[in-house]
């Protein structure tokens, strides 16, 4: 059993206690989340604090394709973030990589970053009507979006909690979207534009004033817009409730068994 590690060149200083942190990992920093598929710790370095994403060891055929034949979770996520940056697009600073390997294939992969502070997600404006500057944000986030497609970038996990937004001033935020191992880079057709949108909110009145901002970016009727839209999100939610539907039907045969 091996591993290949990569640092940042702007990071090479912290290698050690990178590494170290990697090592021991379930016992350093502090849990910030537990899920099934990762985990996230943060650790408070000399003057930066780091993030670091542990991916789950991936099930036996995903073992040989993550080490043969495409990339893991974790070199996507540093080598799109580096992209991203390049492009001026916000996502928190990658600092390193590390791929645990056996003979058959990848076990286990940590992807480090600088720790961003960040005030609130889009999951806020869902569950907060009333959230102040409400609309104002949702605007600014849909230039956001509109000047990703622009450049050519297609963050497929565009969903409420992976946009991380800072408030800098009166009416002024930045925006940093996270989770980025499932990205595409390539000339977006307007329905891809419009699908990119579908997984963020089942609320139409967000639609409606997101839709209406990209209309007045794309100098098209903001009523189309809204139109192409929803149709994306309809189709989003169908596919969502067959998934939990096929779920339910599944537990249930293996409680009546």
């Amino acid at each position: 059993m091996g591993s290949h590690f990569q640092i940042h060149p702007l990071y090479r200083s912290y290698e050690s206690e990178v590494h170290n942190f990697i090592d021991n990992f379930s016992t350093s920093g502090k849990l910030i989340y537990k899920g099934s598929r990762n985990e996230l710790r943060i650790k408070e370095l000399d003057d930066i604090a780091i993030n670091i994403k542990r991916f789950k060891k991936p099930h036996i055929i995903n073992q040989f394709a993550y080490r043969w034949l495409r990339m893991s979770k974790a070199k996507r996520s540093y080598l799109f973030a580096d992209h991203l940056l390049k492009k001026g697009v916000n996502t928190p600073h990658p600092i390193a990589y590390q791929e645990d390997l056996s003979s058959l294939g990848l076990l286990k992969s940590y992807y480090v970053s600088v720790h961003q502070p960040y005030d609130f997600t889009i999951r806020a404006l869902i569950y907060e009507p009333d959230f102040p500057e409400r609309e104002e944000i949702l605007r600014a986030f849909t230039r956001f979006t509109y000047d990703m497609h622009n450049k050519d970038i297609l963050f497929t996990d565009h969903s409420p909690g992976n946009t991380l937004i800072k408030r800098t001033g009166n009416h002024q935020y930045d925006f940093y979207i996270v989770d980025l191992n499932r990205m595409k880079f390539k000339r977006l057709s307007f329905q891809e534009r419009m699908q990119n949108f579908s997984r963020l909110t089942p609320e139409k009145e967000m639609h409606r004033i997101m839709a209406d901002e990209y209309a007045q970016l794309t100098k098209k009727d903001a009523t189309e817009v809204f139109q192409w839209m929803w149709e994306e999100v309809k189709k989003a939610r169908k596919k969502i409730e067959r998934k939990e539907n096929f779920k339910r039907k599944i537990r249930s045969r293996k409680n009546n068994q």
